[in-house]
């Protein structure tokens, strides 16, 4: 990734400013700074969040998994097979991290080539009734799902840990005022760290320190 021409100083106002949630814009304005450069800055800031999400391990244990469709027009249909949306698969670990993963398809074969690769082995997979998660039931993860014709939640039995996580993920989206198609997957990840590094102070020393190390 090549070094930034911004001066250092204003790197780390521009990095404050995209914890706390400015659009490049806004940002641009602050810093004094022209947008381009801002929105091209803070495109860096995510591509260097997406590379760092990459690393982590697979989940064990109590594993959460639901899809959800973001963008498109909201008049119609919404949901599943709802046009012109994306849709994206999440699994979370409960008591943990979320990982999501824009998807061309919400097929069961499709499903089940994430969950084996970001899920060991025997985990216990919480899902709702969607027909695609009849895979699980011929997988080896132990599989538990909540109708939620009936129930939200059933005990242990359900998936809110992630439907939180796709709710605070489109309540930041919605400040952007539209996503471009092609660099959604930053986006989704960018929201992804902020869930899993919910402490500010964290998020600014982390990508203080990628941005000496990628972009200083």
């Amino acid at each position: 990734m090549k070094k930034s021409k911004i001066h250092p100083k204003k790197q780390l106002h521009l990095v404050d400013l995209f914890v706390a949630g400015s659009t490049a814009r806004a940002a641009a304005a602050v810093v004094d700074i022209n947008f381009k450069s801002a929105a091209l800055y803070f495109h860096r800031l995510r591509q260097i969040i997406e590379m760092a999400s990459e690393e982590e391990r697979p989940f064990e244990g109590e594993i959460e998994v639901d899809e959800s469709y973001f963008g498109g027009v909201r008049k119609g249909k919404r949901g599943r097979g709802a046009a012109g949306k994306t849709p994206v698969f999440g699994l979370l670990k409960r008591g943990g991290k979320v990982y999501a993963q824009v998807i061309p398809d919400a097929k069961g074969k499709t499903l089940m080539g994430i969950m084996k690769k970001k899920i060991v082995p025997d985990s216990v997979v919480y899902t709702d009734g969607y027909r695609a998660y009849n895979v699980l039931d011929v997988s080896s993860f132990r599989h538990h799902r909540i109708n939620h014709k009936k129930h939200f939640a059933k005990g242990q039995n359900h998936i809110n840990g992630i439907e939180n996580f796709w709710s605070q993920a489109k309540r930041h989206l919605r400040k952007f005022n539209g996503v471009p198609k092609e660099h959604f997957f930053l986006y989704l990840k960018e929201c992804e760290w902020r869930f899993n590094n919910p402490d500010l102070s964290r998020q600014i020393q982390l990508l203080r320190r990628w941005v000496k190390k990628f972009m200083g």
